[in-house]
């Protein structure tokens, strides 16, 4: 977490409340997972939900679903008959998905599909007014390329970990994901072809409208 502690308990006590089921799935995913912190949690999951509600997406697709937490926080905007699409190569937590999923009441709207995203996103046949990506930080210059040609014009593309507990602005920090999310934040920024802003959320939220 970037942000102040202080400031942050501060904003969690401004933001609404989550839904009794999403409470349930943050406090099983901290009893039964080995990196907890993975899950989007009350604040960022609540921004979720909320950018979701704006935009009213009829199609979302999901880049790395862990315990499902954050795609059920998008999935408050789908349009009614729209549709949730999930990535994630592990099928550890399939359970705990599919247990909230049905708490949910939007079982009947999400698709999970379970394999590598890179090979996946090509096949995909659909035009996204959303996309989360939150999967493997080494390929999200690669998935970028992937996703925009399968996005509605003025389609939001969100991405978690843009920050990556500090590190871009590490020059000392030589691994894949900091070297691989620099990347992609450069890109962000330069790409005429979308309009990019990072928000200093949690570990840091990018934000980029398709032009």
């Amino acid at each position: 977490m970037i942000i102040n502690e202080q400031i942050q308990n501060y904003l969690e006590r401004l933001t609404p409340p989550a839904p009794d089921y999403l409470n349930a799935l943050e406090r099983e995913t901290y009893q039964k997972t080995v990196l907890p912190q993975m899950i989007s949690g009350h604040y960022q999951g609540r921004l979720l939900s909320l950018l979701s509600r704006i935009k009213q997406p009829e199609k979302i697709l999901e880049i790395g679903t862990f315990t499902g937490y954050g795609t059920l926080c998008l999935a408050e905007g789908l349009q009614t008959g729209g549709q949730l699409i999930t990535i994630d190569k592990n099928d550890e937590f399939r359970a705990l998905q599919n247990k909230y999923f049905e708490l949910s009441g939007y079982r009947s709207q999400i698709k999970q599909i379970l394999g590598n995203a890179r090979d996946i996103i090509p096949s995909l046949n659909d035009k996204f007014d959303l996309v989360f990506l939150d999967a493997d930080k080494r390929y999200y210059p690669e998935y970028f390329e992937m996703i925009l040609p399968k996005m509605k014009k003025g389609g939001i593309i969100l991405s978690d970990n843009v920050l990556w507990y500090g590190k871009v602005i590490d020059n000392q920090a030589r691994d894949a994901e900091t070297q691989a999310i620099k990347k992609y934040n450069e890109i962000l920024a330069q790409d005429n072809r979308v309009a990019a802003v990072i928000l200093p959320v949690r570990d840091g939220l990018s934000l980029a409208v398709v032009k």
